[in-house]
C-alpha cells in the first residue's frame, strides 16, 4: 500500500510539474507600436509583419519560447521593459553604452548604415558643412536624434525631433524640413513610396561614430534576466548556423544585413 501511495505520489508531482511547464508566461516582446518598414509593420489585418518579427519568431522557435509582439511607444519602451510590462525589445534598438546603463542586450543581430535624405532639386551630402543652415527631422530618443545633435547642433539651423519616423518624412516631402538622418534601410523604404519618389532623394551616409551608434542592433532585456538573454543569443547563434537567419533576410534584401558599416536605426 505504501508503495502504492508514493507511486502516486510522485506522479501527481511530476503531473503538477508539467501543468506549471505547459503554462509557462509568455514572453512579451516589445516593438515600437509604429510602422517600421521593412523590419516591422501590420498588415491589413492588424497582424505585425515584416523582417524583426520573422527574426525573433525564428529565435523563439529555436529556443521553444512562446513568444508575443507586444506594440509600445517608441519613447516608453524601455520604461515598459524596466517595469514588466514587456520582457524583451526587438524594435531596431542599436546596442550603446548611455542604454547599457539602464539595460542589457542580446548580442548584436543586425547592423546598417545612417542616411541621410532631403529634397531632389537640392544638391548636398551628409557632412556637418552640407547641413549648414538647414532644418533636420529625427526621431526622438534615437541615436539619430544624439547624433544629430553631436554632429549637426553647430551647423544645421534646427535638428527638429518627431515621435515617429513616419512624421519627420512626411515633413520633409511637404517641404517643412530640408533633411532627414536615420536608418538607411528605413529611408530607402520610404524612398520607394509614391511620395518619396516625387519628393527626395539619398544625400549620403553620416560618418561612423561608434560610441553614439555603438556596434549594431541587439535585443533589449532587463539586467536580471540572464536566462533570457542567453535563450536569446543561443537562438540568434542557431539560425545563424542553420541558414534561417539567411532564408528570412533573403526575402527582404539583396545584400548582408548581419554586417554593414556604422550602426543602425534607433
Amino acid at each position: 500500500m505504501k508503495t502504492v501511495l508514493k507511486t502516486f505520489a510522485a506522479a501527481l508531482l511530476l503531473g503538477v510539474a508539467a501543468i506549471g511547464m505547459a503554462k509557462a508566461d509568455p514572453v512579451k516582446i516589445g516593438i515600437a507600436a509604429e510602422p517600421y518598414p521593412p523590419f516591422t509593420s501590420p498588415d491589413a489585418s492588424g497582424k505585425w509583419v515584416g523582417w524583426e518579427i520573422e527574426f525573433i519568431d525564428a529565435v523563439c522557435a529555436e529556443e521553444k519560447l512562446d513568444c508575443v509582439i507586444t506594440p509600445v511607444a517608441w519613447d516608453g519602451i524601455i520604461p515598459a521593459l524596466t517595469t514588466k510590462k514587456i520582457d524583451l525589445i526587438v524594435s531596431s534598438m542599436s546596442i550603446t553604452d548611455e542604454r547599457k546603463k539602464t539595460i542589457d542586450f542580446s548580442d548584436k543581430y543586425y547592423n546598417t548604415p545612417t542616411a541621410i535624405i532631403g529634397p531632389k532639386d537640392q544638391k548636398f551630402g551628409s557632412a556637418p558643412d552640407d547641413l549648414k543652415g538647414k532644418i533636420l527631422g529625427v526621431q526622438v530618443s534615437t541615436v539619430h536624434a544624439v547624433y544629430a545633435k553631436k554632429h549637426f547642433g553647430a551647423t544645421a539651423s534646427e535638428i527638429k525631433e518627431y515621435q515617429t519616423q513616419d512624421e519627420a518624412n512626411n515633413d520633409l516631402a511637404a517641404g517643412r524640413l530640408d533633411a532627414v538622418q536615420a536608418d538607411s534601410i528605413a529611408l530607402g523604404e520610404f524612398l520607394k513610396t509614391d511620395q518619396g519618389k516625387a519628393c527626395c532623394d539619398l544625400k549620403g551616409m553620416v560618418a561612423p561614430d561608434d560610441e553614439v551608434l555603438g556596434p549594431g542592433v541587439g535585443a533589449g532585456v532587463r539586467k536580471e534576466d540572464t536566462e533570457l538573454k542567453e535563450k536569446i543569443n543561443a537562438g540568434i547563434k542557431a539560425i545563424r548556423a542553420n541558414g534561417k537567419y539567411d532564408e528570412i533576410s533573403k526575402k527582404y534584401f539583396d545584400f548582408d544585413i548581419y554586417g554593414g558599416s556604422g550602426a543602425q536605426s534607433n
